[in-house]
């Protein structure tokens, strides 16, 4: 045997692959195992989804007329699928109205700053919270509701101080409530869903 160099007349080569395969084997398990953590990582928890990630809300079943919630950010979210009749209504109310065209551009997308404040006239989206003091308002649909004025044509009342919305969250004049009702950004993934917390 040289000086520098070892003498592998006796090793067993096959026992020494082995050797080799079987570690290199372990070492991808374990980076396979550190890319799966890696990977379950950055997937949002479900706390993080309920503090903002979009949420997918079928709407299928929803009947003309009827109002469903649903939760996103911790907050109410209510989508009401408004008749023919119910939209007529909203063009009559201008005048009553603190911000019928939707001027404070904070409280819509862009894409909700129409009459209707929502993307397709039928569907309002929008958070069911009271701009005043954040009291959860009541729906109130039918014209002339107990309570409420006689020329009520149908809406959102704020028990806790009065506060009074139109169909599309647009707040009277002369209440509470300073602003209209906000309006979270969504789209339509198609006819039956619509994700709430996120633009197209």
């Amino acid at each position: 045997m040289s000086s520098g160099s070892f003498d592998t007349s006796g090793v067993d080569k096959e026992r020494r692959l082995f050797v080799i395969a079987g570690t290199s084997a372990v070492g991808a398990v374990g980076a396979l195992g550190a890319t799966v953590a890696g990977i379950q990582y950055m997937l949002p928890s479900e706390k993080a989804k309920s503090l903002g990630a979009p949420v997918e809300v079928d709407i299928s079943q929803l009947e003309a007329g009827m109002k469903m919630t649903v939760k996103w950010q911790g907050k109410p979210v209510w989508i009401v699928r408004r008749t023919d009749s119910m939209l007529q209504t909203l063009g009559s109310l201008t005048d009553n109205l603190a911000d019928p065209a939707s001027e404070n551009t904070d409280q819509q997308p862009e894409y909700a700053r129409n009459e209707h404040r929502s993307l397709k006239a039928e569907y309002l989206v929008m958070v069911g919270i009271c701009t005043h003091l954040g009291c959860s308002p009541m729906y109130k649909p039918e014209p002339g509701a107990a309570g409420l004025p006689a020329d009520w044509k149908g809406g959102f009342f704020c028990p806790c101080h009065g506060s009074r919305f139109d169909l599309a969250g647009r707040v009277f004049k002369g209440v509470p409530a300073p602003d209209n009702m906000p309006v979270p950004p969504h789209h339509y993934i198609n006819d039956n869903i619509i994700l709430v917390g996120e633009d197209a």
